[in-house]
């Protein structure tokens, strides 16, 4: 670990739509490093930033400043040219920008109280969102979804997702996904399935967008934990896998596709077992890899992809590759593999102090 690093310096990261790049915002501007090996791409000197997105692979970023420079406002999105080192547009609010999320057709802005979406070619704005308060910016968005859903609070007592369709700008539909507010939002790469957690952290529910009161309940922890940071696998029908980390330092992987069709064939059991109880599935499709990020650090993660592994047994095994950014200053390669009865393992293939990279970038 980087000693006397101020965890300060990353002030924000995401990664892209494929998880191809991601991006770093700082005290001293943004970063872009490809995926598959760490390796800087481009970086600005602008100020402190708290948001900084990037529009898959392309030369287009948004950014949005801290507030520690003048001209860097917290209330002015600005769309900023990598090729040409410029800003292409500016967009300014009377209230902080919480939270920005885009794809080719849509540029969605989330303010604490309003929501706000364009259409990405022209920058015209096409629909307005009153909200509850969000100050963390908690929102979701799939970008390859027919609808181009965008999850967003619709409680600040219950934890209630109000799912809207931003194509045809309308609401799809309202989930009362738990009891607690909201925390952690998540759309798998399709759109089709939504997971929440709430600010307990113990249940993570993954949601049938379809339909809006089918769900599926996976128990991460008795003690109540701030998740961080939720995943699907990439999938065209069910994801095989989804992650989460949180503020115990741990990493969870669920089991998901064994799971949801295990649900299915079990369905005369849960028509006579309690809801408490069938809520919860099967532990051997839970796995824990326990200190990957040291607790109370935030975390950014994402499955960059998964598939089906060799494996002696006549149990299927799947291996993941999963990418971790931590708000210390790191990237971490990660390659998982599990199979069913409890059986997993996993390897840290790569490293990346991103603080050290900003320290000689800067000298």
């Amino acid at each position: 670990m980087a000693s006397g690093s101020s965890p300060s310096q990353i002030l924000c990261a995401s990664f892209n739509q494929d998880n191809s790049f991601f991006s770093i915002g700082t005290k001293d501007g943004f970063k872009i490093f490809e995926s598959r090996n760490g390796r800087l791409c481009y970086e600005k000197s602008l100020g402190g930033l708290s948001i900084a997105e990037m529009l898959f692979s392309s030369s287009l970023i948004a950014i949005v400043g801290s507030g520690e420079n003048p001209s860097l406002s917290p209330r002015r999105l600005c769309l900023f040219n990598t090729a040409t080192g410029s800003s292409l547009k500016e967009l300014n609010f009377l209230t902080s920008i919480v939270a920005v999320r885009f794809n080719r057709k849509r540029l969605i802005v989330v303010l604490q109280e309003k929501t706000y979406i364009y259409d990405l070619n022209s920058i015209a704005i096409l629909d307005e969102i009153d909200t509850v308060p969000n100050t963390k910016g908690l929102c979701a968005f799939a970008p390859n979804s027919e609808g181009c859903y965008l999850a967003i609070p619709a409680s600040t007592n219950r934890g209630s997702v109000l799912v809207y369709n931003t194509l045809e700008l309308q609401s799809h539909c309202q989930i009362d996904a738990h009891r607690s507010v909201l925390n952690a939002l998540v759309f798998s790469s399709t759109g089709t399935y939504l997971a929440t957690a709430s600010e307990k952290g113990t249940i993570i529910r993954v949601h049938l967008v379809s339909q809006a009161t089918k769900s599926y309940s996976f128990r991460r922890g008795t003690y109540s934990s701030t998740i961080y940071s939720l995943a699907f696998a990439p999938s065209l029908d069910i994801p095989d896998i989804l992650i989460s980390t949180s503020s115990s330092g741990s990493l969870h992987i669920f089991l998901l596709e064994a799971s949801i069709n295990g649900n299915r064939q079990n369905k005369l059991l849960g028509s006579v077992i309690p809801d408490s109880i069938n809520d919860a599935f099967d532990p051997a499709n839970h796995h824990v890899v326990h200190n990957i990020v040291p607790p109370g650090i935030k975390s950014y993660i994402t499955v960059k992809s998964i598939e089906n592994a060799p494996n002696s047994s006549s149990v299927l095994a799947l291996r993941a590759i999963i990418y971790i950014i931590t708000q210390n200053g790191y990237f971490r390669e990660y390659v998982l593999q599990f199979a069913k009865l409890n059986e997993s393992s996993w390897s840290l293939e790569r490293e990346v102090n991103l603080l050290d990279v900003i320290s000689d970038s800067s000298k």
